[in-house]
């Protein structure tokens, strides 16, 4: 009877501190009821709308894009490129300034005419490249047995990938000096040396062996860096349609040839034996090593005539006047045996002019003028390509089957499948649609449900008309943005976590990345939107339209200006939606019957509380 009493008088207190609540239950039953959290989830009709763009900001962009890749839905697109050349510094060749060459002092024999000639010129493009090593046994992922574990045995021998790496062998080979004899059995590696370096290229689509023809000219178009049209006040922004090869502003050809590229380092051994090292022929070793690159010879009469004849002219006086003098260069390409698409480098892309000039040699002796020499020694001079440059991107020829969409949309008929292409067609995404009655009594409900909510997610699958045969064309990522700005939603913020499968891995939570089914296929693209959603609903935030476009790169998310047609104010469009040639098709919101369960839906889950 006295536990009885002490329960009733627990119930009692119970009820009397709930009894300030608007809702009470019977005394003892809020104890007695089950108060776990039920997890629920629900899915809402999304509205996706399709666009494409006439043009598109192309200028001073972080990579360039060269070559030919043709879809069999987008058809083909291409590209090539234009950049102005960055003198280094101040422009003098040899040692002496022209004006101490031209004053021909008696008092100071050493200072002579140098007669600098250019003795060859080299344009040099690296391609994005990667040595990730993850357990540090000196053979890269990509190409370890086991990328986590240093004792795995990539070349096959009998010595681990990490024990020759420490002896100064070549993990993927069992015969690092090509002598016929296996490392293991070997006491003689002296010739192979171990600073060679491997690398894995990225950014290629296409055939990596395919033959094509590469051209480089002498620009005469001024990249101007302020806009005449705004009375030289802000800017110039160049766009993807410019081309002006095209237009006729290009001069000599520096560069035109057949070539294929060579994705290995690039080794250059020592031009002469130094007669100290009698047991060393330095001939046969490596003096420079380069990672992979597009490196041609250009013309070197041109830069003879351009560059190092005008030492001490006014056009070599700063960057500006050289760049009115010498307006730059137009890359493009032709003729491929087989498609090719490169994403190349341009940030680190160089013009080496290598030249010689006299010296004199008073070979140590000051006083004495009878062994004086007059010797010719070698420089080189690097131009950047780091001033105003300009992708023209061409995608593909007028497709109906897409402008029809095109057209609805612009009805505000949604549609039943969206084609994403990179830097030419882009999603628009509604949700909770104001032109549906429906859509906005839902949305107002929401906001009155007391719902904790867990994921809100937007799946879009891909359409069979991506098709099996262009599967390896489809965007690797997707991006979901703000569309009336161009600026990443909530989610894209709050997302840190970081990939180790490269650098447009990342933000895998916020998401956008090509998953494949058990087939090995791929086949949609998940975006987690969960802050966002909960921001509409519970914080009563503005629910704007979302764009889709494909992104090269999830951590860029700067912005440029994309036309929609040469009449319209510009967009604001992400800038790593430009930079490589892919894109994928996907089922819409409102699809035909047979792609029906693969619709585009915004599904919450959510606890009720």
């Amino acid at each position: 009877m006295r536990i009885s009493i002490r329960l009733f008088l627990g119930f009692s207190l119970v009820a009397f501190a709930g009894s300030c609540n608007k809702d009470f239950y019977p005394i003892g039953e809020v104890l007695l009821q089950d108060q776990t959290l039920v997890s629920k989830s629900e899915k809402f009709e999304v509205f996706t709308y399709q666009e494409r763009l006439e043009k598109v900001q192309a200028n001073n962009i972080p990579l360039v894009q060269l070559g030919r890749i043709e879809h069999p839905v987008f058809g083909i697109a291409e590209a090539s490129f234009i950049s102005q050349l960055t003198l280094p510094g101040t422009a003098t060749f040899g040692d002496y300034t022209q004006e101490l060459e031209d004053q021909e002092d008696p008092d100071q024999r050493s200072i002579i005419p140098e007669n600098e000639t250019v003795t060859a010129v080299y344009l040099e493009i690296p391609f994005f490249t990667n040595q990730n090593d993850k357990d540090n046994d000196g053979v890269i992922d990509s190409l370890d047995a086991d990328p986590d574990d240093p004792q795995s045995n990539s070349d096959g021998d009998e010595l681990t990938d990490i024990i020759e790496t420490q002896a100064g062998l070549n993990p993927l080979s069992s015969d690092s000096d090509g002598d016929g004899i296996l490392d293991h059995n070997d006491d003689d590696n002296e010739t192979y040396e171990q600073e060679n370096a491997v690398y894995e290229v990225d950014s290629l689509y296409g055939n990596r062996q395919a033959s094509f023809d590469l051209k480089v000219y002498e620009s005469t178009y001024f990249l101007n860096a302020l806009d005449p049209a705004k009375n030289f006040e802000s800017t110039k922004i160049y766009y993807s349609t410019d081309d002006y090869f095209e237009k006729g502003f290009y001069r000599e050809t520096l560069f035109d040839d057949r070539i294929n590229l060579n994705l290995e380092e690039l080794r250059f051994n020592f031009k002469e034996d130094d007669p100290d090292t009698e047991d060393i022929d330095e001939t046969t070793r490596v003096e420079t090593r380069l990672s992979p690159r597009i490196r041609v010879a250009l013309d070197p009469s041109f830069f003879q005539k351009q560059l190092l004849d005008r030492e001490g002219s006014p056009s070599l006086e700063s960057n500006a006047a050289f760049q009115e003098a010498m307006r730059g260069i137009i890359v493009r390409t032709d003729n491929f045996s087989e498609d090719l698409y490169m994403l190349l480098d341009i940030q680190n892309a160089v013009v080496n002019v290598e030249y010689e000039f006299d010296d004199y040699n008073t070979n140590g002796t000051v006083d004495e003028i009878a062994d004086d020499t007059i010797d010719k020694v070698q420089r080189v001079f690097t131009l950047g390509l780091t001033g105003i440059r300009i992708n023209t991107l061409k995608n593909g020829a007028f497709n109906p089957t897409i402008q029809e969409r095109i057209n609805k949309s612009d009805q505000n008929i949604p549609t039943d499948k969206l084609y994403i292409q990179s830097g030419k067609y882009h999603g628009k995404i509604r949700l909770f649609s104001n032109e549906n009655q429906d859509d906005a009594e839902v949305l107002n409900r929401l906001k009155d449900e007391n719902w904790l909510i867990s994921t809100a997610k937007l799946e879009f699958y891909l359409d069979p008309d991506q098709g099996a045969n262009s599967a390896e064309l489809a965007a690797q990522r997707l991006y979901l943005y703000r569309y009336d700005t161009g600026s990443p939603l909530l989610d894209y913020f709050g997302d840190n976590s970081i990939s180790e499968f490269g650098k447009n891995s990342s933000k895998g939570i916020f998401g956008g990345l090509l998953e494949y089914d058990e087939s090995n296929q791929p086949y949609k693209y998940t975006f987690t939107l969960t802050d966002h959603i909960s921001n509409i609903i519970r914080n009563d935030s503005l629910n704007f339209d979302l764009g889709l476009v494909v992104s090269a790169n999830i951590d860029d998310n700067s912005i440029v200006e994309g036309f929609k047609s040469i009449e319209e104010t510009p967009l604001k469009y992400p800038r790593a939606a430009i930079l490589n040639p892919l894109g994928s098709i996907l089922v819409g919101s409102h699809p035909s019957e047979s792609t029906n369960d693969k619709k585009v839906v915004l599904e919450i889950t959510y606890a009720e509380y």
